[in-house]
């Protein structure tokens, strides 16, 4: 971990990164991808140690109120933040001030901050998003191996619709051949419905690689699911978006499942969900 003080926090969109990397070790993880131009190790964890700072200069000087976003690029919840609380102190910020939260995780560390999610969402509005991959508890370990089950993030997911709060689960990525199975989808889906999600995010069955993140991720296959490396370089070569044999049956019971327990899974729709902030904001009516 090392420390940078930053010249911006938030994005053209209102998003923002306390951190840089992950310890999570997530298998198939994008932000690996050389793309993004990390010029440190990806498990050296680049903190912004003046993001709240900037956060509160930029939240005072917008003229409109707004959803801010945080964990599409990096976890805000991974093991340092129990340390350093920097997410904690932006989130006392956003409440401060009075804006809206969309915040992406895997963790459920973000349970320690649930006394300001539940005030951000009771002034604003605050939106809270699980990526779940994996119905089996040992398959999960394996691929995303430092970061709380499955289980315990649907407990979580229970935990914020209890209070209130709306949620909204990444069903992403399915990785052919590991875990693209109608058992998997299914357990997943009814999980999201016992926790009554308001949206479930899916673009489709399957993983996309690049240079950084492709190298990782075979390195991970070759040790924990020995020959199927070798079925990826038939199937998909060096393709960027490599989709499931089973993506459109999958896909079906995705979309059924949705419909019928009404839920949300158009994407357009749950980033529309994401990015809006209602003048009056009337809380989630539960069901």
């Amino acid at each position: 971990m090392h420390f940078v003080n930053a010249k911006g926090i938030l994005s053209a969109q209102n998003g923002m990164n306390i951190y840089r990397g992950c310890t999570h070790g997530c298998i198939y993880c994008d932000s690996r991808s050389k793309c993004y131009g990390f010029t440190h190790v990806f498990e050296d964890i680049e903190v912004k140690q003046n993001a709240p700072e900037l956060l509160e200069r930029a939240l005072r000087s917008k003229r409109k109120k707004c959803m801010i976003g945080t964990g599409a690029m990096c976890d805000p919840y991974m093991h340092c933040e129990e340390e350093l609380g920097l997410t904690r102190r932006c989130l006392e910020l956003i409440d401060q001030y009075g804006y809206g939260l969309a915040i992406q995780t895997k963790s459920d560390r973000i349970l320690r901050d649930l006394d300001l999610l539940k005030s951000i969402n009771e002034k604003a509005k605050c939106v809270v998003q699980m990526t779940l991959t994996t119905y089996d508890e040992a398959l999960c370990k394996i691929v995303e191996p430092n970061v709380c089950s499955t289980k315990e993030r649907v407990k979580a997911l229970q935990i914020f619709r209890e209070n209130g709060i709306p949620t909204i689960v990444w069903l992403t990525p399915i990785l052919p051949y590991i875990n693209d199975t109608v058992e998997n989808i299914e357990g997943i889906l009814d999980y999201c419905i016992e926790a009554k999600v308001y949206g479930i995010i899916s673009f489709g069955m399957g993983v996309t690689l690049r240079e950084g993140d492709r190298e990782y991720f075979y390195a991970a296959l070759d040790k924990n699911f020995p020959g199927i490396k070798e079925k990826y370089h038939r199937r998909y070569g060096y393709s960027y978006e490599l989709a499931s044999d089973r993506n459109e049956e999958l896909m079906k019971i995705f979309r059924d499942k949705c419909r019928e327990n009404g839920i949300v899974y158009q994407a357009d729709e749950c980033f529309q969900y994401l990015h809006e902030f209602p003048e009056k904001y009337e809380q989630l009516k539960l069901f």
